[in-house]
C-alpha cells in the first residue's frame, strides 16, 4: 500500500495517519497486505528543481514532498511495537 500520493490526498503529513489505518487493517486480520511505502527524507517537504546547487537544501526531496526523519523514525518504532508480538 502506498501511504503517499492519493492515499494521503497528496499531503505528506497525512502519511502516518494512512500507515496507522493500514496497521488497523493488519491487526484486524487482513492478510492480503504485503507491504507499505512512505515517502521519507531527512527533511520534510520538497523543493523546486532545477535551481543552483548552492540553493538546494540537503536531504529535502526535489520530487514528491516527504515526511522528515524524526516523523519516520517515530512511525517505524510505533509499527514495530504493534507488530513485533505477532512474530515472537
Amino acid at each position: 500500500m502506498d501511504c503517499s500520493h492519493d492515499n494521503s490526498a497528496k499531503q505528506p503529513e497525512r502519511q502516518p495517519e494512512v500507515m496507522r489505518e493500514l496497521l488497523n487493517q493488519l491487526t484486524a486480520g487482513n492478510t492480503t497486505l504485503m507491504g507499505a511505502m512512505i515517502e521519507s527524507n531527512l527533511g520534510a517537504g520538497s523543493q523546486p528543481f532545477p535551481q543552483p546547487k548552492d540553493k538546494l537544501r540537503y536531504g529535502v526531496s526535489i520530487t514528491d514532498a516527504c515526511i522528515d526523519w524524526p516523523t519516520t523514525e517515530k512511525l517505524v518504532r510505533e509499527l514495530h511495537a504493534a507488530l513485533a508480538p505477532r512474530f515472537a
